[in-house]
């Protein structure tokens, strides 16, 4: 996630039209892996090893060409639990383009899993399905997707569990990750790995800040990261717009906001945003025909980045040229 003076930093922000031919990526590889979570930490948001930071530019690279680019940490995070970074076919991807397993190099690998990601990613939002549905389905394949759909649409571990038994028929392996040990003694169904996204998320980790106001502002909008942006939103129920998240978040600490970004930004005080601080918020014009001028707004985390309800909810880097074009300014709330 970001910024250099806290714990943890992340730069990122966090198709195929569904393969006829659904690949379950990691039924015979990586599963057992927990990679290496060494003091290395990736300014995209994950605290996974050097050699997993070694192959950011091409994760960043392929995502982007896939259209991904705010799950970048959660590739990374992918990469760790599936080589730790340092296999030649280091997402595991091979079988997911209907390939042996290892067959791709490294470049090749990264491209295959960003697009089989992207395939996922598309397929959950069709069916509504959050954000922990796309990561273990990395593991399980698309299918799992589909059996999320019709139970709740929310992933959890019991329906990890469940998928893994029905596809294993029952069938029972030891697995003596510390994860499993404390979940169950350590097993899984021999199908996939039932703890796959568990895994990956342990390499996710929270910003911490300095300022308890902006921490509390800051671990309530990390709650909907990935979540779709929804015009008029305003709510966990309802899915957020920008001006909506930043209300709702700001509410969380008692901080009171208007509902739209133009009042937002008529009711503070305006700043330069190199005088921004976290917490602050920032805001840009003539992103769309609102009707106003202002018309985006975000919630600045330091280092030129910006947590805001984009589609879907996530990160940016603020010195992109889009943002720069629109950009305003900072507004701070005027206690």
């Amino acid at each position: 996630m970001t910024i250099r003076n806290l714990s943890t930093i992340s730069l990122a922000i966090l198709t195929i039209s569904f393969m006829g031919i659904l690949m379950c990526v990691g039924l015979l590889f990586g599963e057992d892996s927990e990679g290496s979570n060494s003091s290395g930490t990736s300014p995209g948001g994950s605290s996974v090893s050097e050699e997993v930071l070694k192959h950011r530019s091409l994760v960043e690279k392929y995502a982007k060409e896939s259209d991904i680019s705010d799950y970048v940490p959660i590739l990374l995070a992918i990469i760790q639990v599936e080589s730790g970074g340092t296999a030649k076919d280091v997402m595991q991807s091979s079988e997911s383009a209907g390939l042996p397993p290892n067959s791709l190099d490294t470049e090749a690998s990264i491209k295959q899993g960003c697009f089989y990601f992207a395939s996922l990613v598309k397929r959950a939002k069709e069916l509504g399905c959050d954000q922990d549905s796309i990561i273990q389905a990395y593991n399980y394949g698309g299918g799992y997707i589909n059996h999320v759909a019709k139970n709740g649409k929310k992933h959890s571990f019991a329906l990890a569990e469940s998928f893994s038994k029905e596809k294993s028929g029952g069938q029972k392996v030891d697995y003596p990750n510390p994860i499993a040990i404390k979940e169950n003694g350590g097993w899984r169904y021999n199908y996939g790995n039932m703890f796959y996204c568990l895994l990956v998320k342990q390499y996710l980790t929270t910003i911490q800040f300095d300022d308890k106001t902006v921490q509390g502002i800051f671990d309530e909008a990390f709650k909907y990261e990935g979540m779709a942006y929804v015009f008029g939103g305003s709510s966990p129920a309802t899915g957020f717009d920008c001006s909506g998240l930043t209300q709702w978040c700001y509410a969380k600490v008692g901080l009171k906001l208007p509902r739209v970004a133009q009042d937002q930004y008529d009711a503070m005080s305006h700043i330069d945003l190199k005088d921004a601080k976290p917490g602050d918020l920032i805001f840009f014009h003539s992103t769309y025909d609102a009707g106003t001028y202002v018309t985006h707004v975000g919630i600045y985390a330091g280092e030129n980045q910006m947590f805001h309800a984009g589609d879907p909810v996530g990160w940016t880097n603020l010195t992109e040229p889009y943002w720069q074009q629109h950009l305003i300014g900072a507004g701070r709330y005027k206690q």
